[in-house]
């Protein structure tokens, strides 16, 4: 979508600019954020029922620039009904340093992540400060900065983009508060995400990784061909 790919490029110029003290806004001044805000929160629910019984084709690339080496993984990514995410490899080019230590490691990571309750983006575990509204058209978007509550393995600080029009989210952006691991000194990301048919789905995750080991590491993850399955067609496991 072309136009949200230059709001998005807009929003991301000015929140740099902000990045040392943001001018913020009063969200009680501008009710229609405020119902948007309000509605993402009770959409959470909804785009979580649809993630389930759901698979999809995943695409990862991934570098370690210092040591020069890369990958590319295709793998078909199932959640299920319970939340369980499952991995099948289907093909696997480059080094295998980068296979097994960063795209297997975050594969395991993700598989072991939960159901999310404890990360998820609400009055719990985040303040939510707003920032503005960006954009023209059918895509106008509200900018908020995210302060979590408590410094735990998985919250960040960072922005997030909602969709005026329909409350969801279209973009999380953020620094990681805690690292899960001492071998991990920062993780930063970019996490797109596509509206389709009233629900927000994961399209595209970016991440970079300072390491205390192989320097930094890179990793580009695309999501698509989602497709609703009554049976799940991955085995348990990462499938490495």
């Amino acid at each position: 979508m072309p136009k949200i790919a230059i709001v998005l490029t807009a929003i991301l110029w000015t929140s740099s600019l902000a990045l040392g003290e943001p001018a913020g806004s009063d969200i009680k001044d501008d009710p229609a954020a405020l119902t948007a805000l309000q509605t993402y929160m009770q959409s959470a629910s909804t785009n979580q029922a649809w993630l389930r019984d759901v698979s999809m084709d995943v695409d990862i690339e991934a570098s370690l620039p210092k040591l020069k080496k890369a990958g590319k993984l295709h793998a078909l990514r199932h959640i299920s009904n319970l939340g369980k995410i499952t991995y099948r490899t289907v093909t696997f080019q480059g080094d295998n340093t980068v296979k097994k230590d960063v795209i297997a490691r975050y594969l395991e990571a993700e598989s072991k992540s939960g159901d999310g309750r404890s990360m998820a983006l609400n009055d719990d575990n985040y303040k939510f400060k707003y920032r503005g509204m960006f954009g023209e058209g059918d895509w106008k978007l509200y900018l908020f900065e995210l302060d979590p509550k408590e410094k735990r393995v998985g919250l960040f600080q960072g922005w997030l983009w909602i969709h005026a029009a329909t409350g969801l989210p279209v973009r999380e952006q953020g620094e990681f508060v805690r690292m899960p691991s001492i071998f991990l000194k920062k993780i930063t990301f970019v996490r797109d995400y596509e509206l389709r048919d009233g629900v927000a789905i994961p399209k595209l995750l970016e991440t970079l990784t300072d390491t205390r080991g192989f320097g930094r590491a890179q990793l580009t993850i695309r999501f698509s061909n989602y497709a609703k399955q009554d049976v799940p067609r991955l085995a348990s496991g990462n499938g490495f």
